[in-house]
């Protein structure tokens, strides 16, 4: 039997329905209290935007819309046919590649045990699960043990491209969690041909003017919990990818890549990391 939806956070239910109603996912992935969030969020966004000034759907959808086209050029280019989608949530990404490219791309969505029981339950009550697609159990923070990403990473094909996708998830972590994470998806990914990780992050220069601070305040308060700022710039995040495993990394700023589609207010707090190994 899975938990409640109640032990989801409200961020997971806001940006669910986010996806829903800008067209990037499916009913059967968005909650009652993710509508809710968004409708009663919805009059502040619309002033925010109509000021200028940054929005949660700004940055939500920049991201995820750039994650999404760096991926499907890696599966295009034959880099990647293998993905793991850590802390999935109520993403729509896994159901929206496996229908787009079928038995071609080997699909693993994870996240915390009550979450993908949840996710799971959703996508198989509405045939949404395609062969090839698999949600389970996954403990980000784990070295070892059945829920660590390095036992998950042992039932792939070791002769496929394969990816690791983040995207929410390292803000809510201290700076070591992070660098802990990096090591750990560049190790597992130095067990394939070619590895890439993808994940947005958002960096302490880019949020350091007043609409900037007021709106990470109001966000920290959403969260009812800190949101980690762990690099001063792109050139410590690089640094420290690199010295991650990555030997291949960049950052991406989504008002400057059209693959994001239309750019809100709220774009600019965000990036996107592609990094590679192999």
């Amino acid at each position: 039997m899975a938990r409640s939806s109640e032990a989801i956070s409200p961020t997971a239910h806001y940006t669910g329905y986010a996806w829903f109603h800008h067209g990037l996912s499916h009913q059967a992935l968005v909650t009652p209290q993710g509508r809710l969030l968004f409708n009663a969020l919805k009059p502040w966004s619309l002033l925010a935007q109509s000021r200028g000034k940054p929005t949660v759907d700004g940055f939500l959808l920049a991201r995820h819309r750039l994650i999404d086209a760096l991926l499907e050029q890696a599966i295009a280019e034959g880099r990647v046919t293998q993905v793991i989608e850590i802390a999935a949530g109520f993403s729509p990404r896994g159901w929206d590649f496996k229908r787009r490219h079928g038995r071609r791309l080997r699909y693993i969505e994870a996240d915390l045990p009550h979450m993908a029981e949840w996710k799971l339950q959703r996508l198989e009550r509405n045939g949404l699960l395609l062969p090839g697609h698999r949600v389970q159990p996954l403990d980000a923070l784990a070295d070892l043990g059945p829920l660590s990403l390095s036992a998950l990473a042992d039932r792939l094909d070791p002769a496929q491209g394969t990816a690791i996708v983040t995207e929410g998830l390292l803000n809510y972590f201290d700076r070591d969690a992070v660098l802990g994470m990096w090591r750990r998806f560049a190790g597992v990914l130095s067990r394939f041909p070619q590895g890439l990780y993808l994940s947005d992050l958002h960096l302490a220069n880019d949020n350091r003017g007043t609409s900037q601070r007021v709106f990470g305040k109001l966000l920290q308060a959403f969260v009812r919990g800190r949101v980690h700022l762990h690099f001063p710039d792109a050139g410590e995040a690089l640094a420290q990818l690199r010295e991650a495993g990555f030997p291949e990394a960049r950052l991406h700023d989504p008002r400057q890549e059209p693959q994001a589609g239309r750019i809100l207010p709220g774009a600019e707090l965000v990036r996107v990391i592609e990094a590679r190994r192999g």
